[in-house]
């Protein structure tokens, strides 16, 4: 049983076909987000017999699985996401694995599933870093994406927590998140659906969560938006948060407030350090819930300045226009206003090693 995990913990498998180093850096050229994969992924296994073993970092590859495997039928499925970035000394870091370890425990005992030890899950993540550093692109937008996932394998029809479970990481080199030249996002308010519950899973990073917001996600594709933004479950007028981020608002007195972490919205590590910079910057900050009417109101009033969306693939995006069935508004210039972008470079210089760290945020790792 792998109690803790230094880096003998995992066993390396190297590819016996490795992508070839012209063909990598054609595919680096220009990544997009989440179609570009490296050569390998960790795994480890889990059984109640056995506890957590069998780590390793090997080559990438499709998983074979029983059309019985529980995960498939009752979907305890949980994942992570975050980035290693290239570092100025020519290495490769990680911005607060730490807290992606601990989220990724809340979701696993959300969805009645073995923790995984924290230790176990940053080796699994600094050894795939390790193995697949020469894929992190160039480029202010440049990173690696790694998504951590677990899901139940063990073979069974029935409804309980499964005994068996595998545990993988993958990584991906990619680019910025939204494509296109536009300084801000559009935003769908739905009215039909709704994202979360109290009780519910909305805190978890799980996969049924964003299935159920795809629906949603597509009616706004329909209605020329780019995101949908999701209201409160029982009076559906409360703002919650995006269809794959937390959502800000900055008011003309300088402040910022966010929707208050309540059991239906994901804690966001981007979401929390943003709190933790705006504050060192002696920004007032609140979170409070924030309605949609209050929203258009201040809009319009110039009372609200600037609003963005964050998240670790998207980083710190600006939000320009609001629409929804019942008309629309837009906010300031419909650009990225003064301190969205100085938040967000706080935050870039930080995960990218051009300022100071005070937090210990970030891991270098190779």
């Amino acid at each position: 049983m792998l109690a803790d995990a230094p880096s003998s913990a995992f066993a390396y498998e190297p590819s016996d076909r490795p992508i070839p180093a012209d063909e990598r850096s054609r595919q680096l050229v220009s990544p997009g987000f989440g179609r570009v994969f490296t050569d390998h992924m960790a795994l480890i296994r889990y059984s109640r017999e056995k506890g957590w073993h069998d780590a390793k970092i090997t080559a990438r590859r499709p998983l074979q699985m029983e059309t019985a495997s529980s995960v498939l039928h009752y979907a305890q499925e949980i994942f992570e996401g975050l980035k290693a970035y290239s570092r100025p000394n020519g290495g490769a870091a990680l911005f607060r694995p730490d807290a992606n370890a601990r989220r990724f425990n809340a979701s696993a005992r959300r969805m009645a599933m073995p923790e995984l030890p924290e230790e176990l899950f940053l080796e699994s993540i600094r050894a795939l870093v390790r193995s697949e550093k020469d894929w992190i692109p160039d480029g202010e937008e440049g990173a690696l994406y790694l998504r951590p996932f677990m899901f139940a394998s063990e073979v069974f029809l029935g409804v309980k927590p499964a005994d068996e479970y595998l545990y993988a990481v993958i990584a991906s080199s990619v680019g910025a998140y939204f494509k296109g030249e536009a300084p801000a996002i559009s935003l769908w308010v739905t009215r039909d659906y709704t994202r979360a519950a109290p009780g519910g899973t909305g805190a978890a990073k799980c996969g049924g969560n964003y299935a159920a917001s795809l629906v949603a996600q597509a009616e706004a594709i329909r209605q020329g938006c780019d995101q949908v933004v999701f209201l409160d479950a029982i009076e559906r007028r409360w703002i919650e948060e995006l269809g794959g981020m937390n959502i800000f608002f900055v008011f003309d007195d300088g402040s910022i407030q966010t929707p208050p972490l309540g059991g239906t919205i994901l804690a966001g590590i981007t979401r929390d350090s943003i709190i933790r910079l705006a504050r060192d910057l002696g920004v007032a900050v609140r979170e409070e819930p924030y309605s949609i009417e209050q929203w258009q109101a201040d809009a319009q009033s110039g009372r609200l300045t600037e609003a963005f969306a964050c998240g670790t693939a998207a980083v710190v995006t600006a939000i320009g226009s609001v629409r929804g069935a019942d008309g629309g508004f837009t906010i300031g210039n419909q650009s990225t206003g003064p301190l969205t972008q100085r938040l967000r470079s706080a935050l870039v210089d930080l995960q990218r090693g051009r300022a100071a760290d005070p937090y210990n945020w970030v891991e270098q790792v190779v």
